[in-house]
């Protein structure tokens, strides 16, 4: 009886095997770069911002008390049940509307190209950037007077409250320390007291309009008012750096 040989099987094509990859090449680098965010994160991304907008509209309108959750979460497209899941209460949303908005404020802030080779100038750029913030954002003293009200028992729980301030006094503070460098501002002078001053009269111009325009009997919102009101401020902040005498012009 004839024997048949067997044919051997056809070796099999090499299978893609996913190969470790060597460290330090351009496939192990694209597998350690951070992820981008998925779907899932970017919409709760976009749920969590849209609360934070419409609840800063509500609360700047009405109120920490007058603010109601079934009007935030409407304005926002969402549910209440998603206000509390991202903030855990109306009081947790209130304060992070108001850190949202000091934020806000310090990242416009220092976006701003100043040069310190120019006190000056750069002194008049903050000056102007204050006062035009405030009139473009009417929520941030909204806001601030409604928690001013509240005596900042809110904002007291913030943990994040006193970070706020520290950008915007460095940007003043290098303004002043290259004039005073310069001997065209007095050496005495500190940032807060500037910072104070040009936001207080930037401030209470502002907030109070309404009612100054019905006691001085004149419209404080008028484009001319406010343009000499910017003047004002902008001379006031001049003659108290002490730049109205330059150092070189004083008498011996």
């Amino acid at each position: 009886m004839a024997t048949v040989a067997r044919k051997k099987p056809a070796a099999a094509p090499p299978r893609r095997a996913a190969a470790k990859t060597a460290a330090g090449s351009p496939q192990a680098a694209k597998s350690a770069s951070p992820r981008p965010p998925g779907v899932r994160e970017l919409a709760a991304q976009a749920t969590r911002e849209a609360i934070l907008r419409a609840a800063t509209k509500v609360f700047a309108r009405h109120g920490f008390a007058g603010g109601r959750i079934e009007q935030i979460s409407k304005a926002a497209k969402s549910y209440d049940r998603m206000i509390y899941y991202y903030f855990g209460s109306k009081e947790g949303l209130f304060i992070a509307v108001i850190e949202d908005t000091y934020r806000r404020f310090n990242e416009a802030e220092q976006a701003l190209v100043l040069d310190t080779s120019q006190p000056l100038a750069a002194l008049e750029s903050v000056v102007h950037f204050v006062w035009t913030y405030y009139q473009r954002n009417p929520e941030f003293i909204t806001l601030l007077n409604s928690e001013n009200l509240l005596r900042g028992k809110h904002i007291a729980k913030s943990a994040r409250a006193r970070e706020y301030s520290s950008p915007a006094l460095a940007i003043t503070d290098r303004v002043l320390q290259a004039g005073i460098a310069q001997g065209l501002f007095r050496a005495e002078l500190n940032a807060r007291d500037l910072y104070l001053m040009i936001a207080s009269m930037a401030y209470f111009y502002l907030s109070n309009r309404f009612t100054l325009s019905s006691f001085l009997g004149e419209n404080l919102e008028a484009p001319a008012a406010l343009a000499h009101w910017e003047a004002f401020v902008t001379e006031a902040v001049r003659r108290m750096v002490g730049t109205a005498t330059p150092a070189a012009a004083a008498p011996a």
